[in-house]
């Protein structure tokens, strides 16, 4: 009785041409603009979420949602606010309960914004 195992390496052969070209079709600044590309779109989508009323109605007042950006350095992106109490209300303090909007949004549409930085690299 002999066991023989067959091995059928088409997979590996399509995995091996999409590294290859991958890895023609970006450099790290290339990565980078993907990276940009897919951050512009969920800015977007969070300057495009309901702005609760304020309390606040001082002039010059701008409302969080409002201040929502993105920032590019050599090591990476930076999506955030534009307020410091930006990740307070993200992550909550220990006298106040969290109101998410950063991490809710992309959870509900990553596959958007991986398609973008996708259709941005392999064009």
């Amino acid at each position: 009785m002999s066991s023989e195992i067959t091995f059928d390496g088409g997979g590996f052969e399509d995995f091996e041409e999409l590294l290859k070209q991958y890895s023609e079709n970006v450099s790290s600044d290339k990565a980078l603009d993907a990276v940009e590309e897919g951050a512009k779109e969920f800015v977007n989508d969070l300057l495009r979420l309901p702005k609760p009323r304020s309390q606040i109605t001082k002039a010059g007042y701008t409302h969080i949602v409002s201040t929502f950006a993105l920032e590019r350095t050599d090591s990476g992106i930076k999506v955030g606010w534009g307020k410091y109490y930006g990740p307070m209300l993200e992550h909550g303090t220990r006298k106040m309960a969290a109101r998410a909007h950063l991490k809710p949004l992309f959870e509900r549409n990553k596959e958007k914004y991986y398609k973008k930085m996708t259709e941005s690299i392999f064009g």
